[in-house]
C-alpha cells in the first residue's frame, strides 16, 4: 500500500528524498496544469511549479496537517502563480497578444474538439476559445476559484484554504465569475 501524501510529507520534512521524490511524481503533472492554467505560458507554468516543489522540500516541516496535503501545496503553487502576474503586469499585455496571434500553447492545441462535422468542430473551438479568452479576463481570485473548482475539482472548503479566504467570499468569486463569464457567452 503507498503511503498517503501527509505521511511523505512528513518524510520530507526529514528529508527522506525517496519521499520527495513520490510526491513530485505525484504531483508534477497536476501542478504544471494548474501553473499553466493560471499563467497562460509554458515556461513560467514549469518555473513556477518547479519552485513550488522547492518551497515545499523547504517548508514540509511546516505542513503541520491541519487540511489535506494538496490544499496545503496547491496553496503554495497559487500563491506563486498570483504573485508572479501580480510583479509582472507586462505579461498579460504579451499574454494577449500572444493569444491573439493563435499560436503556441492555447488550451485548444492540447484538447482538440472532436471533428466529426468540421462546421461543429469550427463552432466547438470557437466558443472555447472564447470562454477560456473570458476566464482569461477574470480578475485573479475569480480566475484561480474557477479553475480549481471546474479543473482541480476542489470542494469550496478547499478553495477557501488555498486562497486564504472564507467559503462565502469563495463564493463570491465563483458567483462574480460566473456572472462575467455569461456575459460573454451572451455576446457571442
Amino acid at each position: 500500500m503507498e503511503p498517503s501524501d501527509e505521511v511523505l510529507c512528513e518524510r520530507v520534512a526529514g528529508r527522506d528524498e525517496a519521499a520527495f521524490d513520490l510526491l513530485v511524481a505525484r504531483y508534477q503533472e497536476r501542478a504544471y496544469r494548474l501553473a499553466w492554467s493560471i499563467l497562460r505560458h509554458a515556461e513560467d507554468a514549469r518555473d513556477l511549479s518547479q519552485e513550488a516543489f522547492v518551497r515545499l522540500y523547504e517548508s514540509a516541516g511546516s505542513f503541520g496537517g491541519r487540511a489535506k496535503f494538496s490544499t496545503w501545496f496547491y496553496r503554495i503553487l497559487v500563491n506563486l502563480c498570483l504573485d508572479h502576474r501580480r510583479k509582472n503586469r507586462w505579461w498579460q499585455r504579451w499574454a494577449r497578444d500572444e493569444r491573439d496571434d493563435s499560436s503556441g500553447d492555447s488550451l485548444l492545441d492540447r484538447q482538440p474538439a472532436p471533428a466529426s462535422d468540421p462546421v461543429d468542430a469550427l463552432g466547438r473551438e470557437r466558443a472555447l476559445s472564447s470562454l477560456w479568452a473570458a476566464v482569461d479576463r477574470l480578475a485573479p481570485q475569480q480566475r484561480a476559484a474557477v479553475i480549481l473548482q471546474v479543473q482541480e475539482e476542489l470542494p469550496t472548503a478547499e478553495i477557501a484554504t488555498v486562497l486564504r479566504c472564507s467559503e462565502a467570499t469563495v463564493r463570491v468569486h465563483l458567483h462574480r465569475a460566473l456572472a462575467a463569464l455569461r456575459k460573454t457567452v451572451e455576446k457571442s
